[in-house]
């Protein structure tokens, strides 16, 4: 393997607001590895999610609310030459790190992501990961909750995550492919069933491909967000 690469740092980014449940967690499968950093970059919580980060010794630095703009600004922090943006409910798998750096050798890759299992056992979720990880692999077109990697140079050659209120992962995927391969390495990170308990299975579902399609009609990602939170919060 080329030394070089497995030289690199990593740095995690971890964007997050109110996640005191689970930061701990998404920190702690940051461990054991080699030669990374942790980056939590909070938006503004009102929890102690800041004080669970800095009692556990990584680097907790503050932004505007916003998952793009927070992610934007830990790139920015970040002291390695490859980026990993975890989600604070998603868990990275063991070895993680020999992962990345080995999908990132591969010629013609430009970035990566993980497959996607879901932390519930209801048979539809395996339905849903079915099809993600389908889209990630044939389309490459992994989303965020997959925990995205790429190098920082690839990162600034296509102007870092596009400061969007919602699809910026989508938008940030599709600049990459022009450049290169996706990798989706086969051992999954594990993501909060949070969000498809919240309003159910079908729903969130039927909701993320409505917000696909109406924003590649282009519709402004701001009325989709407005849209999509008034049917996130409305009651099932």
């Amino acid at each position: 393997m080329n030394h070089n690469i497995v030289s690199r740092k990593i740095s995690i980014i971890i964007p997050a607001i109110n996640e005191a449940v689970n930061i701990k967690e998404a920190i702690t499968t940051t461990q054991p590895s080699t030669n990374i950093e942790v980056i939590v970059v909070d938006g503004g919580s009102k929890d102690n999610t800041v004080e669970i980060a800095q009692s556990l010794n990584v680097k907790v630095i503050s932004s505007s609310p916003g998952r793009a703009v927070q992610m934007n600004a830990g790139a920015l922090a970040a002291s390695g030459e490859i980026l990993l943006f975890l989600h604070a409910d998603s868990r990275l798998p063991m070895g993680f790190d020999e992962m990345i750096r080995t999908a990132l050798q591969q010629p013609g890759s430009a970035a990566g992501a993980f497959k996607l299992r879901i932390d519930a056992s209801l048979l539809s979720l395996r339905w849903v990961e079915w099809g993600v990880n389908v889209r990630s692999h044939f389309y490459q077109m992994p989303y965020g909750d997959q925990a995205i990697f790429l190098t920082k140079e690839v990162f600034q050659q296509i102007g870092c995550f596009p400061e969007l209120p919602i699809m910026e992962d989508f938008e940030l995927m599709r600049r990459l492919k022009r450049i290169g391969r996706i990798v989706i390495i086969p051992t999954p990170v594990v993501t909060s069933a949070r969000r498809w308990l919240q309003k159910g299975v079908f729903k969130t579902t039927l909701l993320n491909q409505i917000v696909i399609t109406a924003y590649l009609l282009g519709i402004s990602p701001e009325r989709i967000r407005r849209w999509y939170r008034r049917e996130k919060f409305k009651r099932v």
